[in-house]
């Protein structure tokens, strides 16, 4: 079993910057979790598709609303941890981020597409 844990949400202003970080479980050999990925979930809307990557970034996917703001990695060293750095976050973007893992080899943008999901961490952007 895979476990996922996001951190790095909050509050911040619009404009502002925010570094999500999602690691997989220490003992998940790192060619297992071959994709990666982050969807987000606002109140009374469904989840949605924000960016993915697959083990050595050579996919790598983004939403038309956050391509040219947001930036997903993968660790270097440790692969079963990817960040998403989100820079001039906007209102629109508040919503409770979700980290998604799976085996597949091709990074996938529906939901569907990922077996494993962390409980998501909140990010509020608000002035």
């Amino acid at each position: 079993q895979v476990q996922l844990v996001e951190s790095g949400g909050g509050l911040v202003q619009p404009g502002d910057s925010l570094k999500l970080t999602c690691a997989a479980s220490a003992s998940v050999n790192p060619f297992t979790i071959l994709s990666m990925g982050w969807f987000r979930q606002a109140p009374g809307k469904e989840r949605e598709f924000v960016a993915t990557i697959n083990w050595n970034a050579a996919r790598v996917y983004y939403a038309d609303s956050v391509k040219g703001r947001f930036i997903i990695s993968r660790d270097n060293t440790n692969k079963n941890t990817v960040y998403l750095q989100m820079n001039s976050l906007e209102s629109e973007d508040s919503a409770v981020y979700f980290c998604a893992a799976d085996t597949a080899t091709i990074p996938s943008k529906v939901v569907g597409g990922y077996k494993y999901w962390g409980l998501g961490t909140q990010v509020t952007v608000s002035s």
